[in-house]
């Protein structure tokens, strides 16, 4: 395995998101990479669509604060520091790949659920990082293992 120089970590902060970081520090031990953390929030519109007249401005600035604690924890916990720590709005997949290429990394690290079925085929967030990224990608196992 090369030796990577910059990698970035994609978190939900979710309990999952622990493994992922774990993974992505055992990656980076003894090569002295740089580690940045990246979570990216979903536009409420995404989700509920144009079509709905209503202002998400304030949940929307809500969900960023309690984001922006969150990863600041977490980044503190995995000794990554403030500056290195990203809060973007957007699409997960597009976004990461945006940073990653930004900062110059060299592997992104992501937890995948290994879904089947339908969720295979709706597409997830890791799917969505590994096609098209312009550097490796790491999908850790998160979640139910069985």
């Amino acid at each position: 395995m090369s030796n990577y120089k910059k990698l970035i970590i994609a978190v939900d902060l979710s309990e999952d998101s622990a493994d992922v970081a774990q993974r992505a520090r055992g990656v980076a031990q003894g090569s002295g990479a740089e580690l940045h953390l990246i979570h990216v929030i979903e536009p409420l519109s995404f989700a509920y669509g144009g079509d709905i007249p209503m202002d998400f401005s304030g949940i929307q600035d809500e969900i960023h604060q309690q984001a922006a604690q969150q990863l600041a924890r977490f980044g503190e916990q995995y000794g990554i520091a403030a500056d290195r720590q990203h809060i973007v709005l957007g699409r997960p997949e597009v976004e990461i790949h945006s940073k990653a290429e930004e900062i110059g990394a060299d592997l992104i690290v992501v937890g995948s659920h290994g879904r089947y079925g339908l969720a295979l085929l709706m597409g997830s967030t890791a799917n969505g990082v590994l096609h098209g990224a312009s550097c490796d990608v790491l999908a850790v196992r998160v979640g139910n293992r069985s």
